[in-house]
């Protein structure tokens, strides 16, 4: 946080990276190292699935376009109250910079990008559609769609905010590790 007359500005604490970087783990334990609140898009989405009967699962579906409003406004709502958030999303820059800079008005920003071998994510991403029934709502690839999804994360156009940046590799474990992302997170 950094001191705004007799207020302090909080911190926005954006992590971002490719589908199956490991950026919702990553984003819970920062907030728990940092001591503030995670909001996660997907988390979002899989909430709202409830009220929702007959949910499809579709690049762009109603619900995707529904959830990125709340998304914004809680984060929104969070740092308008002072309150350091670490906010998870998949963050590409043509989609998401126009929703992020009026957010930098409330709150000094710092992204954890997560980077991933590619096969790695893919593998993630199988694994977790099988065992969690809440990404029924997720248009998360199939065994079929490797070739896709591979282009996709090497397609990858992570967020540019022209605010300090960290990119965390999430292949095996963290490098740097989780005390020197909390640091930088918290502008040390």
């Amino acid at each position: 946080m950094r001191e705004n007359g007799s207020l302090m500005t909080p911190t926005l604490i954006i992590v971002s990276g490719p589908p199956g970087a490991g950026k919702t783990t990553l984003a819970h334990q920062m907030a728990a190292a940092v001591g503030c609140p995670a909001v996660c898009r997907d988390e979002i989405k899989e909430g709202m699935a409830h009220a929702t009967p007959g949910v499809t699962r579709r690049a762009g579906d109603d619900l995707t376009a529904r959830t990125l409003p709340v998304f914004f406004e809680v984060i929104g709502l969070l740092l308008t109250a002072g309150v350091t958030t670490v906010a998870e999303a998949a963050f590409q820059d043509h989609v998401w910079r126009p929703r992020l800079t009026p957010l930098l008005g409330f709150a000094q920003a710092r992204i954890v990008h997560c980077a991933v071998d590619a096969e790695v994510a893919f593998e993630r991403m199988l694994r977790r559609s099988a065992g969690d029934r809440t990404r029924r709502v997720h248009n998360d690839p199939g065994p079929a769609d490797r070739a896709d999804y591979l282009r996709r994360h090497r397609a990858f156009n992570r967020v540019d905010l022209g605010v300090p940046w960290l990119e965390v590799d999430t292949t095996f474990g963290y490098q740097p590790g989780i005390a020197e992302i909390a640091a930088f997170a918290a502008g040390s």
